[in-house]
Parts: structure tokens; C-alpha cells; sequence
């Protein structure tokens, strides 16, 4: 049996050290900072973790260093695209081997195979594993390449394992008919936004979002997901318009905006890694004040262990001691 994925999804950050190397301790803080803020599973090595550049070895190695530090806490999805379907399928035994419960692929990058090519590669790679397949559908990032409900509904056919998808296309019009097709042959099956867009894809059946701002506003997106799940549509509405907010100022030479909002909030994780370009320190200031226009800074955790808020880590109360308070 199979866990279809539910809830919130947090996709963790690549912590990198001054001198371009990957940084394990501050990850394991990353991962236990994901975890203690409920998410219901732990997607890693992914675009937002900077995954196009890093080499295999790094991507193997953070993939087991989350199942080791997760330790049974949450369930562990493991990016496992690549170029080629040998490839991809290697990144799937190793997650398959250090314990995932589940691999998320894309189509291959910079290849534009045909429909029936990509049902071989997608079979192979389920075929290859025993744990969950998840698809990973983004067109515009993928060279106009994605699943199609036709193909989904093959694969779902042949592939037990087969039980979710990643509409990241951000065309609902994509997400809809994902979702009706595979209803269809499989009720349980999963379709979910690659970014939080929880409040229209979840009124039209999806059950669950991967998360890109959960680094630096787990709160807000929790709150949104638990809002749409009761169905209080009318209350989250506004939640979902300033977690869109947040999407439009981090989707800029993506994820540096992310790492700087992290910095921000108290949780360093270093520079990107080139091609990506870091935030200067001008860019950096108009982030923290959108920050600050959002309500980021007095509502959401500061540091690692979430004890505080960005305005009260430095406050204290009239006794003299740090005040606490942190927004509901």
C-alpha cells in the first residue's frame, strides 16, 4: 500500500558555506525546522533546493542525510529527475535504498520526447522501484514538455505505484482536467500545486500543496491549508492573496529571494549557487520591508527553534526579560 501525500509539503533549501560547498549542519537545522513546523512530509533535493546544481554525489548524500535526521518523524520524498531514464532511475534505487517513501520525476530536462517515449520513461522508473512514483508536471520549465491527462491515465493503468501528481503548470485549466481524468480510474490518486495555490485548487478536489515558502512563513501556509480544508473559503481568501504576494516577490531569480527571506527570519542558509545570483543588500532591505508590509516579521518564527518573532526577538517586555509573544 502506498501513502498518497496530503497536507502541507515542505521542500527544504540547500545550505551552502562561503566557500561553495554544501553545508550538512545548517541542512539538518533546515530539516528539523521543517518537521517541528508539521509538515506532513519532507520533499527534498528539489528545484528549490537548488538540485540542477548540485552534483550526484551532493544530491545523494542530502537525500540521506534527511531520511537520517527525519528518522521516521515524517515520510521522505525524494527528487529524482534527470536527463536521461538510466539516470533517473539510479537517483530512484538510491532513495528507494536509504529508506524514501516515495520519488518525485519530472520529465526529462532539455529532451522533448514524444508521448509514447515518455510513457516508456515514466514506466521504466516505476517499473525500476517499490516505492511511490510521484509525476512532476511543469511545460514551461520542461521545454513545453508535460503529463498530459492521457498519459497520466496510462501510466496510473500500468503503475501500481504510480499515486500522485505535481501539477506545477500554474494553468488550472491543467490542474482540472489532471484531476478529473485520473479521478476517473483511481479516486485516491493526488493532484497538488507545486506552490501554494491551496485555496483554488483544493475548492476543485486537490488534497495537498508543496510548499516554497515554508522557510520563511510556515505559519501563514499552514493556516491557509487548515482554513480550505474546513472549507471557510471567505476567511482564507485573504490568507491565500498575501501567500500569492509572497510568490510574486520570491519567483525572481528563484529561490534567491527565498534564501534572503530565510536570512531575514533569523535562519541563515548561506549564498546560492551560480548560475543563481544572492541578493545584494539594497534587494535584501526591500525584501524585509514587503516582509514587514505582509506582517511576516510579527507573525511567523524567528530562528531555528521558532521561539520568537523577528519584531520580538530583540524586544523585551517590563520585567527585562526577551519577550516571547508570538502573533496566533
Amino acid at each position: 500500500m502506498y501513502t498518497v501525500p496530503d497536507g502541507i509539503m515542505q521542500c527544504p533549501v540547500t545550505p551552502f558555506t562561503e566557500d561553495n560547498r554544501v553545508d550538512l549542519d545548517t541542512y539538518e537545522k533546515v530539516i528539523n525546522f521543517h518537521i517541528e513546523q508539521r509538515t506532513t512530509t519532507l520533499c527534498v533535493v528539489l528545484h528549490l533546493a537548488e538540485s540542477l546544481n548540485l552534483i550526484i554525489e551532493e544530491r545523494k548524500e542530502m537525500a540521506a542525510l534527511a531520511i537520517k535526521t527525519a528518522d521516521g518523524r515524517v515520510p521522505v520524498m525524494v527528487h529524482a529527475s534527470m536527463p536521461g531514464t538510466d539516470q533517473t532511475i539510479d537517483l530512484a534505487r538510491h532513495a528507494q535504498e536509504i529508506g524514501a517513501e516515495a520519488v518525485c520525476v519530472t520529465t526529462p530536462y532539455y529532451w522533448r520526447p514524444p508521448d509514447e517515449a515518455l510513457y516508456e520513461h515514466f514506466v521504466a522508473v516505476g517499473s525500476a522501484i517499490d516505492i511511490a512514483l510521484i509525476g512532476y508536471s511543469s511545460p514551461a520549465l520542461q521545454g513545453g514538455i508535460g503529463i498530459d491527462p492521457q498519459l497520466l491515465v496510462r501510466l496510473i493503468d500500468r503503475l501500481d505505484n504510480f499515486v500522485g501528481l505535481k501539477e506545477a503548470s500554474h494553468s488550472f485549466e491543467s490542474f482540472i482536467e489532471a484531476r478529473r481524468a485520473t479521478q476517473a480510474v483511481r479516486p485516491d490518486f493526488a493532484v497538488f500545486p507545486g506552490v501554494e495555490y491551496v485555496l483554488p485548487t483544493m475548492a476543485v478536489g486537490g488534497r495537498a500543496s508543496m510548499s516554497t515558502i515554508g522557510g520563511v512563513a510556515p505559519r501563514m501556509v499552514q493556516r491557509l491549508y487548515n482554513l480550505v480544508a474546513e472549507g471557510r473559503y471567505e476567511e482564507a481568501r485573504e490568507l491565500q492573496d498575501r501567500v500569492s504576494h509572497l510568490w510574486t516577490l520570491f519567483k525572481v531569480e528563484y529561490p534567491a529571494p527565498i534564501k534572503a527571506a530565510m536570512e531575514i527570519m533569523g535562519r541563515p542558509v548561506g549564498p546560492t549557487r551560480l548560475p543563481i545570483r544572492p541578493l545584494d543588500r539594497d534587494a535584501k532591505e526591500r525584501l524585509r520591508g514587503e516582509l514587514d508590509r505582509l506582517g511576516i516579521l510579527d507573525s511567523e518564527p524567528y530562528g531555528w527553534d521558532g521561539a520568537q518573532t523577528a519584531v520580538t526577538s530583540h524586544a523585551t517586555d517590563a520585567t527585562g526579560e526577551p519577550d516571547t509573544t508570538t502573533a496566533s
